[in-house]
């Protein structure tokens, strides 16, 4: 598990917002290139490890998105502070105060601008738009205007921390923890002789639309695909019918956009190789990934398996590393099975 949790803050450490994975990437890359044919392509930066047979007539995707959420440079206002908008879904009440790291021409630290709760006459519990938020980098403005640019990304500043037991907290963990699941599967299976051909999709883009899966999965004309992202952890405020508990292994979706013969076969699977394992059951759309691969040319069958994970979309999210351990176990079991 020490291996594992190393992996991930290696994973969580490298900068890579939606459209700007390259870091991201690149570290994906080392970790991958590990145990199959690995390398970054496409316009839209995916990365693509491909293992097995690349004969057999079985194709199986595995993804998982690189990106992350953040915020990007609108631009300086006329005091030298940083103006910013979401890039994807931030939680906008958790960044007034926070320290936060500009990648412009040089790695920047600054602070969101807090309105001082003696000056907001009763407004303390309202939160103004992104746009309307900005980040001081304590330089004037002339220095400020020759290190960032429009465009530039933003990101929270905070390292990855272990806390008690098996649970970790970090900023990236949406979907870095599924990254991570993917290349610790390609480790159990880098041994194995594969029935299959095995395609291992790190996608970019997921946060702000899911251009990297469109294409990865088009370009990668896969059969059948398995989606590993997170979901809402069990916590405080969270319904339990629609959360997963920490610990309680993968959460396998079951929604009408999944094929269900792979979601069975998946629990099956899970019961076999006593893998705990919780069902994730929705209505329709999944919201991930799956969405689009299942329609990519014409038609790939796609299931999905979750991560629990709490305090989604903030600096703070959280997981269990043994959550992540039989998500890869899970998955690796699947593939070896293929015939």
């Amino acid at each position: 598990m020490e291996e594992l949790k190393k992996l991930l803050f290696r994973l969580c450490s490298a900068p890579g917002t939606s459209g700007a994975e390259e870091s991201a990437a690149e570290t994906a890359v080392r970790e991958l290139e590990k145990y199959g044919t690995t390398r970054a392509e496409g316009a839209m930066g995916n990365v693509v490890c491909t293992m097995g047979n690349p004969d057999a007539r079985r194709r199986i995707l595995l993804d998982a998105h690189l990106d992350q959420i953040g915020l990007v440079v609108t631009g300086v206002d006329e005091r030298g502070f940083v103006r910013v908008a979401p890039c994807g879904g931030v939680d906008r009440r958790v960044l007034p105060g926070s320290p936060m790291t500009v990648c412009g021409r040089e790695t920047l630290r600054g602070i969101v601008s807090c309105m001082p709760p003696h000056l907001l006459e009763g407004g303390e519990d309202k939160v103004v738009p992104v746009e309307k938020m900005a980040v001081d980098l304590g330089l004037p403005r002339d220095r400020v205007m020759e290190l960032v640019s429009p465009g530039d990304r933003v990101l929270w500043q905070v390292q990855p921390r272990a806390l008690l037991g098996s649970r970790v907290t970090a900023a990236g963990l949406d979907d870095r923890a599924g990254v991570c699941v993917l290349i610790r599967c390609a480790e159990l299976l880098s041994r194995e002789k594969l029935n299959c051909r095995l395609s291992i999709l790190l996608s970019s883009r997921e946060e702000v639309g899911g251009q990297g899966a469109v294409t990865g999965a088009f370009a990668q004309e896969p059969d059948e695909a398995l989606v590993v992202d997170v979901s809402f952890g069990t916590q405080p405020g969270v319904a339990e019918q629609k959360s997963g508990r920490l610990s309680g292994g993968p959460m396998i979706g079951v929604a009408p956009s999944l094929n269900h013969a792979i979601t069975q076969e998946l629990a099956r699977l899970a019961r076999k190789r006593e893998i705990p394992f919780q069902y994730e059951v929705m209505g329709g759309k999944t919201g991930t990934n799956a969405d689009s691969i299942g329609i990519s040319r014409a038609g790939v069958r796609c299931a999905l398996a979750s991560v629990p994970l709490r305090n989604m979309h903030t600096p703070a999210e959280v997981v269990d590393l043994t959550d992540l351990e039989n998500t890869a176990r899970l998955l690796a079991g699947y593939v070896k099975e293929a015939r």
